[in-house]
């Protein structure tokens, strides 16, 4: 499923890239999403000129659609952080984050699947063994073999993400991340069991032939069906993320408030200037 998940980096992802870099990354992004398409799907003859073709229309769709949303997002995020975060604040924008990437994932699902309908059973057995290659990558990424190292690695991803917005943490706030990643439940074990769930619900609906049926709805709909023990872990862990977001944001200096607020106004301007092209 991340062959068509990063078929919509450009959609909502484009949200967590550093501004310095969105415009070089959406002007490339061309290049980029077939390279990705065809590592996963070992396209034959015409198929890679189709590729090309289903490319440009979803990033077009993207430029007319998606990135004045996302200028006016960022724009009004950048409003709430100067005046500081409440809780309704957060819900704000992970409901809000939410539409868009389901957006782009019901567009990307709907472009794609005529092309991953007609994959070949070679072509598919392929794709199986890229998600497998995938999911070992995974387990690395996420410091999966034990907890210690789990939680050592989201300490680092959750640290160096904090600071991307902010700035350097001050002890004090470093101190509260680390609470955070203690207090917060582990994730991998049932991210794994549920990504490998998805996977095999993909494969299945391409070798059945009702992707153009099915995998706009299905792809846009990407938390359906999970575990109820898994869904439970996600609502723990965000409600420990916001605790921590709330309180960091109280802490803030004025320097920080305003490198975050500034980062914002520079990723609504990029996009904004993107949409015009």
């Amino acid at each position: 499923m991340r062959a068509l998940a990063r078929a919509a980096a450009l959609a909502a992802g484009l949200l967590l890239a550093g501004c310095s870099a969105t415009r070089i990354i959406y002007h490339n992004a061309d290049l980029y999403l077939r390279w990705q398409a065809r590592s996963y799907l070992a396209l034959q003859g015409e198929q890679g000129a189709e590729l090309d073709r289903r490319i440009a229309a979803l990033l077009a769709w993207h430029r007319a659609q998606a990135l004045p949303q996302y200028a006016q997002f960022t724009e009004e995020a950048a409003r709430r952080v100067e005046r500081g975060l409440g809780r309704a604040d957060l819900v704000w924008g992970y409901d809000a984050f939410q539409v868009q990437l389901r957006e782009a994932l019901r567009a990307a699902g709907a472009e794609m699947a005529g092309l991953l309908d007609r994959l070949a059973p070679a072509q598919l057995a392929h794709l199986e063994e890229r998600l497998a290659e995938e999911n070992r990558q995974f387990a690395r990424e996420q410091g999966a073999g034990s907890p210690r190292q789990e939680r050592a690695a989201r300490l680092k991803r959750s640290l160096e993400r904090l600071e991307e917005w902010f700035g350097a943490l001050n002890e004090e706030q470093i101190e509260r991340v680390k609470r955070f990643n203690q207090r917060a439940p582990l994730l991998y074990e049932l991210r794994d069991r549920d990504r490998r769930r998805r996977q095999a619900e993909f494969l299945a609906m391409l070798r059945a032939r009702e992707g153009a049926r099915r995998l706009p709805d299905w792809a846009a709909a990407w938390d359906a069906g999970r575990a109820p023990g898994y869904e439970a872990a996600v609502q723990r862990y965000r409600e420990e993320y916001e605790a921590m977001l709330l309180e960091l944001d109280r802490s803030l200096t004025a320097g920080q408030r305003r490198a975050a607020a500034a980062r914002l106004r520079e990723w609504a301007a990029d996009f904004a200037t993107l949409a015009r092209r």
